[in-house]
């Protein structure tokens, strides 16, 4: 398995994904309604949503550190909000990257913390509060699309070219947490990462509907040091693929090759393999930011594993540069007329 996500969920309908329809479109018009009712509470800074229609990756992580980075060339102070999957702090906290573990807050806020204030909360609402007690300005919220519990100035939904939305279904027949039709209504910008085709058809789609269509590519920051080296790859994130291919197109060969679960926490047994497997083989251990993070809480020799590792990271390069900054001018425009609309501007 490469991921949480089932195999088959990325591959053509088949008699599993069929089978399973039933519960399937039960799920479909519980999130559904769940989108379309939901209380939806004010905040008093606008909120930017980096959401994707399916269960897992398709980029968002790198999509929220590019708009961080924009807001801050626009002088703004930008805040990052999370649910926290993964970590076992369920209370609203403040994401310290020096004293925090993975296991705490999660490997995403832990790693996003070390480029903005960052608060973990499973209610978003109370977060958001958190933040603006904190002095942001803005708010770029991590995935949370669906949940329907923060209103949302501008919604900007990452879809992966290679992958697009797998075979179509809904949960637990495939990937997609919503029905695409729902979920279409409450989106303000599409991004298509990649060069590749499994994602055209709701680019169509988006695009007939008059939602801004924007094209980006995730790049590496660096070659990390392995070019031209023999390497044993891991990841343990929802495409480890995508990362395998990074890593070749660096210029290293990948000698050995492991895909782990999303958000996996390996056990002694596995560091200590990956380890000894190296060694015997001469090769270089490489790795994702995201697993990185994760090995400073590990146990047995996860230490010693980090150390050794070199960290492939990547950012998310927008074919036009001007993109985010454009998506933080809109989110604060909506803001703006949804807070005199409301009567609590300046409030």
């Amino acid at each position: 398995m490469v991921s949480e996500a089932p195999p088959f969920w990325w591959t053509k309908p088949d008699w599993r994904a069929w089978a399973l329809s039933p519960f399937s479109f039960l799920y479909g018009q519980i999130a559904g309604r769940r989108m379309a009712n939901g209380k939806r509470l004010s905040s008093p800074v606008p909120v930017i949503c980096v959401g994707n229609f399916t269960v897992g990756g398709a980029g968002k992580t790198p999509t929220v550190l590019a708009l961080v980075r924009a807001a801050r060339a626009q002088g703004l102070k930008p805040g990052i909000l999370s649910r926290g999957y993964g970590g076992s702090l369920d209370v609203t906290t403040v994401v310290d990257p020096e004293h925090h573990r993975s296991t705490d807050v999660g490997d995403e806020p832990l790693l996003l913390a070390r480029h903005a204030l960052t608060v973990i909360s499973r209610k978003r609402f109370a977060g958001a509060r958190r933040l603006v007690d904190e002095g942001v300005d803005l708010i770029i919220m991590d995935d949370g699309f669906q949940s329907a519990r923060l209103a949302v100035d501008f919604a900007l939904i990452v879809i992966d070219s290679i992958r697009g939305i797998g075979n179509g279904h809904l949960v637990p027949g495939g990937p997609v947490r919503a029905p695409i039709r729902v979920q279409m209504r409450y989106v303000d910008g599409l991004l298509k990462v990649g060069n590749g085709t499994a994602a055209d058809r709701l680019v169509r789609q988006a695009a007939r509907a008059g939602k801004p269509i924007y094209v980006a590519s995730l790049s590496p920051r660096g070659d990390a040091g392995i070019s031209g080296k023999r390497v044993l790859a891991f990841a343990g994130i929802a495409d480890p693929g995508k990362f395998f291919r990074t890593v070749e197109e660096l210029g290293a060969e990948i000698v050995e090759r492991r895909a782990l679960p999303d958000h996996h926490h390996m056990g002694e047994d596995e560091i200590a393999e990956l380890l000894d497997k190296a060694a015997a083989s001469d090769l270089e251990l490489v790795t994702t930011a995201k697993d990185f993070v994760r090995l400073r809480s590990g146990p047995g020799r996860a230490e010693e594993l980090a150390r050794r590792c070199k960290v492939v990271d990547v950012e998310m390069m927008f074919d036009d540069p001007n993109a985010p900054g454009k998506i933080i001018d809109r989110a604060i425009e909506v803001h703006r007329a949804r807070r005199l609309k409301e009567g609590r501007y300046g409030v």
